[in-house]
């Protein structure tokens, strides 16, 4: 070989390389698993005809109000709203303790080798539960079971070793959970409009008329609080807490007279977090390891929830982690599993 395609040869070999590294690095950030395999039913209690579905290369889905799609095809049979699934497949873990943190819209259940480990089966917006497994080293059966009662449809289900390695020990024992509690019900002025929760059995309560705002609390469905405020389009709405206020989407509560008598309340801004900071948001489309540098071997900083919004502040050269602000904290996340939503990510200067 002549110096001129030795030197072609090894400019090929060094992109493949790079491009090699930046996909291993997206995907070891983040561990759902891999090749697991499904039964759909078109019920939400996992009876009648099921619908098998295979090469299910980790258990992160978000498919809002549309049908169940797996690898770019809607299940055959499912409808969008009122069905279930089981997935199963086998991991290989090095032995340790782990914690699982788990996503549902509305429940699931998780076993680890035929173990009930989490048992959240149950009509409930989008909410996280964490639990831990000590594990022995080699390969170990996972189960999670779904289901979809109407509105938005989301599962995750992802882990990390927390623990000391070991190489034997008991059968995987459940951890807590965690699950807030709901808020309190104040108490409501005479011939005040008020909200009733309707189309859910659990409301987040935002920080700020916004889905990317933190989540202060939750409502449950029935009860009832004073509106004291909406935003310039009707969608959200500010009740008044215990000792708080807080936003709900519109959509989920039932108005005692007409909802646009409310004030509208001054524009809110995210605090900390946003555009403000740097004129770029994304929005994580996992439970994310917040890591001190663009490196999956960096030490753990934070953890960024489902679906919370982060402000971009920089970037690396191949794009692969992006530099965020997260609760005030600046680290780096795994731009695979987040969407920009605000901004121009190609105007976010490059810093590593």
């Amino acid at each position: 070989m002549n110096k001129k395609r030795a030197s072609v040869f090894s400019l090929i070999l060094l992109v493949v390389v790079l491009v090699f590294s930046s996909t291993f690095s997206a995907i070891q950030a983040q561990d759902f698993g891999t090749n697991w395999s499904a039964t759909f039913f078109p019920t939400n209690n996992l009876t009648g005809t099921g619908v098998p579905v295979s090469n299910i290369q980790g258990l992160n889905f978000n498919w809002g109000t549309g049908q169940p799609v797996i690898n770019g095809v809607a299940v055959p049979g499912i409808p969008a709203d009122n069905f279930s699934a089981r997935f199963t497949s086998v991991q290989t873990f090095l032995g340790g303790t782990y914690t699982f943190t788990a996503v549902s819209d509305d429940g699931m259940r998780v076993y680890v080798d035929g173990a009930l480990l989490l048992d959240k089966f149950i009509g409930r917006v989008a909410t996280t539960d964490t639990f831990s497994a000590q594990l022995t080293a080699g390969p170990h059966t996972l189960t999670v079971e779904y289901f979809e009662g109407i509105d938005q449809a989301l599962i995750q289900l992802q882990w990390g070793l927390t623990g000391g390695i070991v190489t034997a020990g008991p059968s995987p024992t459940p951890g807590p959970t965690n699950t807030p509690a709901p808020t309190s019900l104040p108490a409501i002025p005479s011939g005040a409009l008020t909200a009733t929760v309707i189309r859910a059995p659990v409301l987040n309560v935002r920080g700020g008329p916004s889905a990317f705002a933190d989540r202060i609390g939750s409502v449950l469905r029935g009860q009832t609080y004073q509106v004291v405020g909406r935003d310039e389009n009707a969608r959200w709405f500010l009740l008044q807490l215990s000792g708080k206020q807080g936003w709900a989407l519109g959509y989920y509560l039932y108005f005692n007279t007409n909802e646009f008598n409310a004030p509208v309340v001054s524009d809110f801004v995210l605090g900390g977090n946003p555009a403000a900071v740097s004129g770029v948001v994304a929005q994580s489309v996992g439970t994310l390891r917040l890591r001190a540098a663009p490196d999956v071997r960096s030490q753990q900083i934070g953890r960024v929830t489902w679906g919370g919004a982060v402000a971009v502040i920089g970037r690396t050269g191949l794009g692969d982690w992006y530099q965020v602000i997260w609760k005030g904290t600046t680290g780096w996340v795994a731009s695979a599993w987040v969407r920009v939503v605000e901004g121009d990510i190609n105007s976010v200067p490059i810093v590593q």
